[in-house]
């Protein structure tokens, strides 16, 4: 047989665009419009419904920058479409609406539309454009059309589109067709068997008889259906199609649980106040499928997107609550938000699944067991164990597949934490958690699944996704007819849980394990972008566990009622900016200048709670307390608790040696020389210089930091190849007293100024670097350098809970792609018997690596990243001025730098009272750190600790409720302990429980009293 294959799939697309799409709609005819434009920020549709509305027409200019034009549209389906009042068999009467619609749905002008009563229809956006007609055939709606710019990433250039205050007056879109139609339901059909078939030939071999078959089926269908009269063949059409259509899958077809979804994002190219709106369209679209389709499933993983729609759509979401008791609105994740996870503390981190999980019982009665995060920028190695504290069981992220250097080996596996811990985890083998359900995708998934011989399915998340939509009756359409098509995997609509289950049951014994981080070898920027919303992160994490500490303190004592309303509001609004585009800095200005003014409001509610709890506690009196709310003693003041400061220690002495300074306070000994970089390091207790032979500590050093792509978010190898070391000094000035030394340096480049600030205060025993920093360079990446004489194959970095080690050389692919990490407050670098630590209070992104010196010996550097000046999607990102600090600490073992870590961010605060106040709480065993303690959710009034063994081996100890209990029990992080309790607890004795500990385990702990 000759071979005409390209000519004759040709003939098919010709076909389809050229005859049978143009014949979808047999008839159309406008509506009659007028509008209202919002002056500023969107108003209920109660307010917009009572405005004065004027004419508008088809071809009209609308829609400032992030404006609101209201819509209201009026008319009815003509009554020559009708033959005796019924509208042509195989049609339907539908409204058809182009906002001037461009690029991808989610990106640009979206609308959601109202009945005169007040009730929603369903959104309107690129792809999903149509509305229903009432079986009266007459149309009266209102339209809440959003002029969102249009941020399709087709380049990063600056664009001045992400501040309302720089984007401009518009308008941006032309509207260009609001028509009731008449559609074609057969034509419709047909244009969706095409697809299908068309989209799995293309994948198919060309040596494979199916493929062949399936163009001659195709071909049979052009011939079939007359260009003159496509409505009237349409029919014959489709049977021409049928029998490729009912050849089943081969029984050993590859199995897709196809979930429908939208991801979006609580914020990223527009504002959170946007996404309230995304997602009111997205579930009203969803609604509209699932009332279609009892076959259709879609899963929500965003607990606080859901509550949005409570807040202000109540019809919605009661639309919603009739779904999930349908089984066909699925809540998935079992957290507030879908969160970035390796920034976020352990304590947030908890809260994330505490108050996700909540949120869905409460609503819906729901245990989601699923953990939900296709998108999120890697996965910490603490992960697995807290989502087994909450009481879940599986994972799913996608992102992996975005990996630079090395491919993911599993797509179905388990997940090892720090602790041992293990989640039963997927990663969809068709790498995209917006699937369209297409041949291609349904063949790469089915390609390039990785368990193949052992398991047999995979998951695909489908539907428009990241600025929302979700699935459309298209996709659906889709799915039903790859139910069982030969040469394609087998397509069934389900629920994550279902989906689960079954790949567990079939493959879980067998599994592999994956232990450790999953690192993303990609947007490693994200560290480090916008350094104001991460400080506010890291600030807030710290003030509300104080809040907590010191509110439960006072609630048991009697002195004070305990702020649950307060609390709640607080955690809930820190937990929505951990999303995984705002706390990672990789969001429009818009967003990030909302994330500093809603950080500054939790400031400001924890600090009132704060301060109103130790004013309670310490009563009146002019007695100098100090409120240590760290898990180790300070100054002489137990952990946990308040009492009078015992600071030991010389004086610090300051020396001047030629054009160098030193200080010792004789626990250090610091020298600084006329660069202003710290040249020695010494501790006492060891005698050893801990700065490397011809090395400097606290050198700042500007790279050129330009990557490929993804401006905000990634910073590429080859930043490095250009750096400018700042050692020149615009002055240096010697100060303090008896009980703080500071050395002062300002520095200065073409746009910025720097001053760095050594301080070397009484009793301490690591040397803090203060950095106050006009900054205004554009696409440059400041690095503080921290070159040690430590031979250390590798660095412990502080996580959740615990912390990660990591290679310090680069003998594999693996290791060499892995050249910026993140840690929270500490790093440590270290041989066997002695380290350095260096500790943070606001950064998250460092380098460290080991090189060999020409004397022979090792340095093993650290360098924290601590400003860029990225210029997509925010080209002002980092302008402006800053402070931040960090403390180098010689002499130190791992339990140092965890004691390190909290001294730096987590500062004792001194008030005056009556009396010294005892812990609420206290602990046998430093190894053992107390991280939370609280009154329980539920208002019972008992008390809950969460603690876990922080230095990586065994530990026992006792965990004493001072004021007495009545008993205790270990619970899940929900504070449940029906079904949980496995950590070996002691009789309650006096108030006091024994623990016993594995290497980094997290234990929650419920005292009744």
């Amino acid at each position: 047989m000759h071979d005409h294959r390209t000519l004759l799939e040709g003939r098919v697309k010709r076909f389809v665009d050229d005859h049978l799409t143009p014949a979808l709609v047999r008839a159309r005819t406008p509506l009659s419009l007028e509008s209202w434009e919002v002056e500023d920020e969107p108003v209920p549709f109660a307010e917009a419904v009572g405005q004065t509305f004027s004419p508008l027409s088809v071809g009209s200019r609308w829609g400032k920058p992030w404006g609101t034009v209201w819509m209201h549209a009026t008319g009815a389906v003509p009554q020559e479409w009708s033959d005796g009042g019924a509208l042509p068999e195989g049609t339907r009467a539908e409204v058809w609406v182009d906002l001037g619609f461009v690029g991808n749905p989610g990106f640009n002008a979206e609308g959601l539309a109202w009945r005169p009563d007040g009730t929603i229809i369903k959104g309107v956006a690129p792809d999903n454009y149509w509305l229903p007609v009432p079986e009266d055939g007459r149309v009266d709606f209102y339209l809440e059309a959003a002029s969102n710019p249009d941020f399709g990433i087709r380049g990063f250039k600056p664009t001045p589109m992400g501040d309302k205050a720089t984007a401009g007056p518009g308008p941006l879109y032309t509207l260009r067709a609001f028509d009731v139609v008449l559609l074609d339901v057969g034509v419709w059909e047909l244009e969706r068997d095409i697809w299908t078939l068309n989209g799995l030939m293309h994948t198919l071999s060309v040596e494979d008889a199916r493929r062949h078959a399936i163009l001659h089926a195709l071909q049979e269908m052009v011939d079939a259906v007359d260009p003159s009269d496509v409505a009237g063949t349409a029919a014959a059409g489709r049977a021409a199609l049928a029998p490729a259509l009912a050849s089943p899958a081969v029984p050993s077809a590859h199995q897709v649980t196809a979930v429908g979804h939208a991801h979006i994002d609580s914020a990223w190219l527009w504002p959170l106040r946007e996404t309230v709106r995304k997602c009111a369209r997205t579930f009203s679209n969803v609604a509209d499928l699932a009332d279609a389709d009892p076959d259709f499933v879609f899963a929500c993983s965003s607990a606080q997107q859901l509550a949005w729609i409570e807040r202000d759509y109540p019809e919605l979401f009661e639309r919603i609550r009739t779904l999930v008791q349908r089984g066909q609105f699925v809540p998935v994740g079992g957290m507030w938000v879908e969160s970035d996870t390796n920034m976020p503390g352990g304590e947030a981190m908890a809260r994330q699944f505490v108050a996700g999980k909540q949120f869905f019982l409460d609503r819906f009665g729901v245990e989601t067991e699923e953990v939900w995060l296709p998108d999120s920028f890697g996965y910490s190695a603490a992960l697995p164990q807290i989502v087994a504290a909450s009481s879940s069981k599986w994972f799913l992220t996608q992102k992996i597949s975005w990996n630079q250097t090395n491919t993911f080996p599993h797509h179905t596996f388990w997940w090892e934490g720090i602790d041992g811990s293990r989640v039963f985890t997927h990663f969809p083998p068709a790498d995209t958690y917006n699937a369209r359900i297409s041949g291609e995708e349904l063949h790469r998934a089915a390609r390039q699944y990785r368990e193949k011989g052992r398991g047999t399915r995979s998951l695909m998340p489908f539907g428009h996704g990241d600025g929302g939509g979700g699935p459309t009756r298209e996709m659906v359409a889709a799915a039903h007819r790859t139910a069982s098509l030969e040469g394609s995997a087998q397509v069934q609509i389900a629920s994550p849980r279902e989906f689960f289950s079954a790949a567990e049951e079939e493959y879980g014994a067998q599994a592999p394990v994956w232990s450790g981080e999953m690192y993303l070898e990609l947007h490693r920027g994200t560290y480090t972008s916008q350094l104001r919303t991460k400080q506010g992160n890291r600030r807030n994490e710290h003030l509300l566990r104080e809040a907590e500490l010191w509110a439960a303190t006072a609630a048991v004592r009697g002195v004070a009622d305990y702020p649950y309303e307060e609390l709640t509001e607080l955690w809930q609004l820190l937990l929505l900016h951990q999303f995984h585009d705002i706390l990672p800095g990789s969001s429009i200005a818009w967003v990030h200048t909302d994330a500093e003014h809603n950080h500054a409001r939790i400031t400001r509610g924890a600090q009132a709670i704060i301060d109103a709890a130790l004013t309670a506690l310490a009563g009146k009196g002019e007695q100098v307390l100090l409120a240590n709310a760290a898990p180790h003693v300070r100054d002489g003041v137990p952990a946990l608790g308040l009492g009078a400061p015992q600071v030991a220690g010389d004086a610090v002495r300051v020396e001047r040696d030629g054009a160098d300074v030193v200080l010792d306070n004789g626990l250090l000994r610091v020298r600084v020389d006329g660069r202003g970089l710290v040249t020695s390091l010494v501790d006492a207790a060891s005698g050893r210089e801990s700065i490397a032979p011809g090395g400097a500590a606290g050198l700042l050093q500007l790279h050129r930091d330009e990557p490929v792509a993804w401006d905000a978010w990634d910073i590429d190898e080859y930043y490095r190849r250009q750096v400018t070391d700042l050692t020149d000094v615009d002055s240096l000035e010697v100060g303090g007293s008896e009980d703080r030394a500071e050395v002062t340096v300002t520095r200065s480049t073409a746009a910025s100024t720097i001053v760095q600030r050594y301080v070397l205060e009484r009793g301490a025993v690591s040397l803090r670097i203060e950095h106050e920093l006009d900054w205004h360079e554009r696409q440059k990446l400041l690095k503080l350098a921290v070159p040690t004489d430590v031979h250390a194959d590798r660095a412990a970095s502080e996580i959740q809970f615990g912390h990660v080690l990591r290679p310090t050389h680069t003998n594999t692919s693996w290791e060499a792609a892995r050249f910026e990490t993140v840690a929270h407050r500490w790093v440590h670098v270290g041989e066997p018997d002695y380290g350095v630590v260096v500790s943070n209070d606001s950064t998250y992104g460092h380098d460290i690596r080991r090189s060999t010196r020409a004397d022979g010996g090792t340095t093993t550097t650290v360098r924290l990243s601590l400003v860029r000046a990225p210029l997509y999607p925010d080209p002002e990102a980092d302008q402006g001025r800053h402070e931040l600090a960090v403390t180098i600490r010689p002499g130190a073992l791992v339990p140092d730098a965890v004691e390190e870590g909290y001294r730096t961010n987590l500062r004792p605060r001194r008030i005056t009272g009556g009396a010294p106040v005892a812990p609420l709480v206290t602990v046998s065993n430093p190894q053992v750190v107390v991280e939370s303690v609280k009154l329980a959710e539920d208002r019972s009034g008992d008390v809950v600790v969460r603690l876990y063994e922080s230095e990586g081996r065994r530990a026992t100890g006792t965990v004493e409720l001072t004021d007495g209990a009545s008993g205790v029990q270990v619970v899940d992080l929900l504070e449940r302990a029906d079904g949980y309790g496995a950590v070996p607890c002691g009789e309650l004795v006096d108030g006091r429980a024994e623990l016993s500990l594995r290497p980094f385990q997290l234990v929650t702990l419920r005292f009744s009293r």
